[in-house]
């Protein structure tokens, strides 16, 4: 039995653990720049499809690039217009609508006292401040904002890529000393990610509309900026809709009363239970789950490391990691710690096939 040098082991540990940690302090370090960079990929894996639909009615590439951007050009201003002055007078609302709020703690405290609850507005703002519940959210927008405000850096970057899309593959496979692409993987991993990304960007659409509409029905203010909110941070399964939920819910309490505040709060639950179990899963598929317990971590890592936009692509960034992971046998391992059920990521027999001709 061959003898396992434990020393050599523990160095090799320790050596890949230093290259995480320089890796990760330099993509710290350029936040600014990958952060623009990150953006521009996703935004450029989303349109992708819609170019390649548009070539196959004979539209030449350059020329559905050119439309597409001005199409989002223009609806992106359009919308930063209107989220943008919401944003302002809404944060300028902020300190008159905490007053209020802290009035309605009052019928709440009536409430409790008739279950001999005995407490008091002060004892319940000294363990709930209602202001950072509200400007959570904005300070988010925020900071989304200050990195969209290199939107042309942002925009040509896409345009590139996506002239560069056709090519990726055909690159990849000849980078990994593949030039008669038998690698799969490859062609699975970009395949993945590219549906990931088509079909949580068209359920949050959809979820950000319906909660836009619903609160505009019920009386809520600032209707837009609240569906802009949801459509963003529905990207975060599980902890995103509670998130996006909080600041919309108080202020139709504040606004309207407890009936309407309830509405608000049946809408989101109704809307997010609909698109996260019924629709999201049946054109998704139960290959891609992430666990509760790294869904959150991932939202606190990528979030420290880059920032506002790092917690809204949070698990669209580890899903691109997982699926990395799964395309590789020595990751799998791994790739089984972050699923949410192991039974989703066990090799089928195609697979099993591949590992053992490899064997």
């Amino acid at each position: 039995m061959p003898r396992i040098d434990t020393q050599s082991v523990a160095y090799k540990g320790f050596a890949i653990m230093a290259f995480i940690v320089v890796i990760l302090a330099g993509i710290k370090a350029a936040s600014p720049i990958v952060v623009p960079f990150v953006l521009s990929a996703f935004i450029a894996v989303i349109c992708n499809p819609v170019i390649t639909g548009m070539t196959r009615f004979k539209v030449p590439r350059s020329l559905a690039v050119l439309l597409l951007m001005v199409f989002i050009v223009m609806m992106g201003l359009w919308l930063a217009q209107i989220v943008g002055s919401s944003i302002n007078e809404f944060s300028n609302q902020l300190p008159h609508y905490r007053d209020q709020l802290v009035e309605q703690f009052g019928w709440i405290v009536q409430k409790l006292q008739t279950f001999n609850i005995i407490i008091t507005k002060e004892q319940i703002l000294a363990y709930f401040d209602p202001g950072i519940a509200l400007s959570m959210t904005t300070n988010m927008l925020t900071g989304v904002g200050g990195v969209m405000a290199n939107l042309f850096l942002i925009i040509l970057t896409v345009v590139f890529m996506l002239f560069e899309s056709q090519t990726l593959p055909k690159k990849l496979h000849f980078a990994l000393d593949d030039p008669e692409m038998r690698m799969q993987q490859i062609d699975k991993f970009l395949h993945s990610v590219n549906q990931y990304m088509v079909i949580k960007t068209l359920v949050s659409l959809a979820t950000g509309v319906i909660v836009g509409f619903g609160l505009a029905i019920i009386g809520v203010d600032y209707a837009l900026l609240w569906g802009v909110i949801a459509f963003l941070f529905n990207y975060i399964p599980n902890i995103g809709s509670i998130i996006a939920a909080i600041p919309s819910v108080l202020l139709a309490f504040i606004q309207l009363g407890p009936a309407a505040a309830g509405a608000t709060a049946l809408l989101y639950l109704g809307t997010n239970m609909v698109m996260g179990n019924a629709v999201e899963p049946r054109y998704m598929g139960k290959g891609l789950g992430l666990s509760t317990l790294v869904v959150f971590l991932s939202l606190i890592f990528w979030g420290w490391l880059l920032g506002s936009v790092g917690m809204l692509l949070s698990v669209p960034l580890t899903m691109i990691v997982k699926i990395a992971l799964e395309s590789s046998q020595g990751g799998r391992w791994l790739a089984i710690l972050l699923a949410d059920d192991v039974d989703e990521i066990k090799p089928s027999d195609n697979e099993k096939e591949d590992m053992s001709q490899t064997v």
